[in-house]
């Protein structure tokens, strides 16, 4: 990104001056992250004939921690695990969303998300701005057993969303059911039960022709 101040959205519409700096901040952050809405997925929905954007994504991804957290192989802590799921893609406002099959596009993620975190966090007062730039590095760190479980949640949703599409992003060209397994076995390092469940829905997949079989790549 460039030295120029980037626009934010609040200022299309300014606060009036008598609310106070905090607050004023919290809003215009609130205001800045609604673009979660507009940032389009590969994934199809279930329920419609389109893809997902991150918002529906996320929301789908707290309501799995809250239904699946007895299946973590380590107790963890809900509420924690469901800030995590919400916060972890707020940054692909600004850096935009990487597919997950999309080894090209996936070499600078971490650089242009990092940035991004920078750039989005810091619209918050000091004290919320180190909270959500912490939790977000906790999930992308995959250290304790609410992150490893929130990035578990993140490789399960679109596997559930593909089954129910008969495919879906599991047909993009050149991924075989192999590199499908290689990328999910995440979800392993969280919950063994929901791996097993995950391992069939792709071995399924693969069985009806809804994948490729083969090797995965290099």
């Amino acid at each position: 990104m460039s030295d120029e101040r980037r626009s934010l959205l609040a200022e299309k519409t300014p606060f009036p001056d008598e609310i106070e700096e905090r607050l004023r901040d919290q809003l215009t952050f609130l205001v800045e992250v609604d673009q979660l809405k507009t940032i389009l997925r590969q994934s199809p929905l279930a329920a419609a004939d389109r893809r997902e954007n991150d918002a529906e994504h996320s929301w789908h991804l707290a309501m799995m921690v809250v239904i699946l957290a007895e299946h973590s192989d380590d107790p963890i802590d809900v509420g924690h695990t469901v800030q995590l799921v919400l916060l972890h893609d707020l940054v692909e406002i600004y850096a935009g969303d990487t597919p997950l099959y999309d080894s090209a596009a996936g070499v600078d993620q971490r650089e242009r998300e990092d940035a991004a975190a920078d750039e989005l966090f810091g619209l918050l007062p000091a004290d919320q701005a180190r909270r959500m730039r912490s939790l977000w590095d906790e999930f992308e760190e995959r250290r304790t057993p609410e992150a490893k479980f929130a990035k578990a949640m993140d490789r399960l949703q679109p596997l559930l969303l593909n089954w129910m599409a008969r495919g879906g992003t599991w047909r993009t060209p050149g991924i075989t059911a192999d590199d499908v397994r290689a990328r999910k076995a995440v979800i392993g390092e969280a919950s063994s039960s929901l791996w097993r469940a995950g391992r069939l829905l792709i071995d399924e997949g693969e069985s009806r022709g809804w994948s490729r079989s083969g090797a995965p790549r290099p």
